[in-house]
């Protein structure tokens, strides 16, 4: 079976890393990539074909895990001609990921909950070709949801409205304490509710908010786009916070 990987970030090497098979290959391209992902790529010793489409043509499996921003036009460029599953693993809406529904054909719907580059992810999956990746059960956790696109990208999103806002909060609160030079004494004071390892998971979740800060204002922009129905004064108040960072 061959895997095609359309964006090679941390979640794309973090399944190279765990899906380890004899009967697994992965492909994907070192076409218009950056000199640090083309490292990457060269470091987990994975193929690379001359261009995208070819990756395309060539999988069993092809995933998208990129920007949200370009999940739709990543779709409408290569997702037409994926000749198996097309896995959109992206940070994007239910509209978005209809909207892919309607330009690839064996659409899977997924989301990788969990840290980015954790040892037992789990992968959620919607649509009425999820089951055809269960699979992947002896490589991480995977969980079917239903068979309908969208209810993925849906609990995805609402997940994100809770992780996303609250980072913004922590980001505000630590900055604070270390204005009044109690920084030490902020995690410990919340540690004595949040549990022992609250001061790394939290320095932890800073840092990588700061530095994936960009990514994370488009995940919240997505999050408007999907519950623009809804009031969401913490969403628009956290993507106001990112987008100063």
């Amino acid at each position: 079976m061959i895997i095609g990987l359309i964006g090679f970030g941390k979640v794309s090497q973090n399944l190279v890393k765990l899906i380890r098979s004899d009967e697994i290959s992965f492909i994907t391209s070192k076409e218009n990539r950056s000199e640090s992902t083309i490292e990457a790529i060269d470091r987990f010793d994975v193929e690379s074909l001359p261009t995208f489409e070819d990756v395309a043509k060539s999988s069993d499996i092809l995933i998208s895990a990129n920007s949200p921003k370009v999940a739709l036009d990543t779709a409408e460029k290569y997702g037409i001609h994926a000749r198996g599953i097309y896995l959109d693993l992206n940070n994007i809406s239910r509209e978005t990921t209809l909207d892919i529904g309607r330009h690839v054909e064996n659409l899977v719907d997924g989301a990788v909950i969990g840290k980015i580059d954790s040892d037992n992810p789990t992968l959620f999956l919607s649509g009425r070709l999820a089951d055809k990746l269960l699979f992947l059960n002896e490589f991480l956790d995977v969980r079917i949801i239903s068979k309908e696109i969208g209810d993925a990208a849906t609990l995805k999103l609402l997940r994100s409205t809770y992780t996303k806002t609250l980072s913004a909060v922590l980001i505000e609160s630590y900055q604070t304490a270390k204005d009044y030079n109690l920084e030490r004494e902020f995690f410990e004071v919340i540690a004595i509710t949040e549990g022992d390892d609250f001061k790394d998971n939290s320095l932890s979740r800073i840092k990588n908010t700061l530095s994936n800060s960009k990514r994370k204002s488009e995940e919240l922009e997505e999050i408007i786009r999907c519950f623009d129905a809804e009031e969401l004064t913490m969403v628009r108040a956290a993507l106001e916070k990112f987008n100063r960072l």
